[in-house]
């Protein structure tokens, strides 16, 4: 819904992809006024190896934009939104994705 509520007014939170901000949640983290999540988007079934596929979300107060989105293997390149690539944070991005795929937020 537009205002940001289900049809019973429940509040929820979507990532920048339009599904529930509970799919896939791995964990969120703070630097300056944005605050970035991510999440995990699974594996494609057709895939051998199975990778995983991840989707970092930044908010600074306007909504959830996509950040970047990067897999589990260690070959392939994150592909950085437009306005992120290139970005001197990036790296510490990334470091910030892996701590929380190590150890993701369970409560």
């Amino acid at each position: 819904m537009a205002d940001g509520t289900r049809p019973d007014k429940d509040p929820y939170n979507l990532r920048s992809d339009g599904k529930p901000g509970v799919d896939g949640y791995l964990g969120d983290f703070r630097r300056g006024p944005a605050t970035f999540t991510l999440y995990s988007l699974g594996s494609h079934p057709a895939r051998t190896p199975k990778i995983i596929d991840y989707l970092l979300d930044v908010n600074d107060g306007a909504g959830a934009r996509e950040c970047c989105r990067f897999t589990d293997d260690p070959e392939d390149v994150p592909e950085w939104s437009a306005a992120w690539a290139g970005d001197e944070w990036c790296p510490w991005l990334l470091e910030q994705c892996r701590a929380l795929i190590a150890e993701p937020d369970t409560t």
